[in-house]
């Protein structure tokens, strides 16, 4: 089996290697050692792996960049020592998320969950729905969100996704039957990864689902107002802002 380590740190690749070597859970037949975001990138645009152990944090960047290049679909253990990456990783084929420092019995765990998916799916139909998941409609676009749910992760197709809203500093997500979740992410970023067919910013606070729109209320020619299913609880009258009237008009008709 043909493991890709990208890691910064010299210290950290000869623990991680030393207790591959020790382990006998995953037979390991090469190692490739990737110091650098740049030196991932130009690996995976040529070559695979079977496995890929991932630091966060490199000394040329975020190791999560990487995806902005390249698909992999390849499995993931995440290592590193900042816990607040948890939610945006897994949007990836993320099998284990390891804090450092970490233990020999922590790497057998992430590696007994490895073998068990392994085992239990068969790759080709396993990679065909990451692809599928990856490659939606509108290629480039998002149509699955990660979402936590108390001390678990959540996946969200965009058809069940009523609105995404901002309040604060956060960003939310409201599903159609009414489950609000924190987003890890911005409006004013989000919107370019949505498909567009399907939702749109209508105000500085608000994109929707066009599915969710019950009612147009056109108040004056410069003041429209949605009514949205189900209601926001917050901010519960929308206005479509007065530059995006006509457009967002004509995106609903379409």
């Amino acid at each position: 089996m043909k493991i890709a380590i990208i890691e910064d740190e010299l210290l950290a690749v000869n623990y991680l290697r030393d207790l591959l070597d020790k382990q006998t859970i995953v037979p390991v037949t090469e190692t490739v050692i990737l110091r650098s975001k740049r030196q991932a990138i130009d690996f995976f645009e040529n070559h695979s792996a079977d496995l890929i152990f991932m630091d966060i944090h490199l000394g040329d960047g975020m190791s999560l960049e990487i995806f902005e290049h390249v698909e992999l679909f390849t499995p993931i253990i995440f290592i590193t020592a900042f816990d607040e990456y948890a939610m945006r990783v897994f949007r990836h084929f993320t099998i284990d998320y390891l804090l450092k420092p970490f233990e020999e019995e922590d790497l057998h765990k992430a590696l007994q969950k490895f073998i068990s998916i392994r085992s239990n799916f068969d790759p080709e139909p396993v990679l065909k729905s990451i692809s599928t998941l990856r490659q939606p409609e509108n290629p480039g676009k998002m149509n699955h969100f990660m979402v936590r749910e108390g001390n678990k992760l959540k996946s969200i197709d965009e058809h069940q996704t009523a609105y995404f809203f901002a309040s604060g500093k956060y960003l939310f997500l409201t599903t159609r039957d009414n489950k609000t979740y924190i987003y890890d992410d911005t409006i004013k970023d989000i919107i370019h990864k949505l498909n567009p067919g399907l939702f749109f910013k209508i105000n500085r606070k608000f994109i929707i689902n066009k599915t969710a729109i019950v009612e147009i209320i056109k108040h004056s020619s410069q003041k429209v107002e949605l009514k949205l299913s189900p209601a926001p609880e917050i901010n519960s009258d929308v206005f479509i802002s007065k530059r995006q009237i006509t457009e967002c008009l004509n995106w609903i008709k379409s």
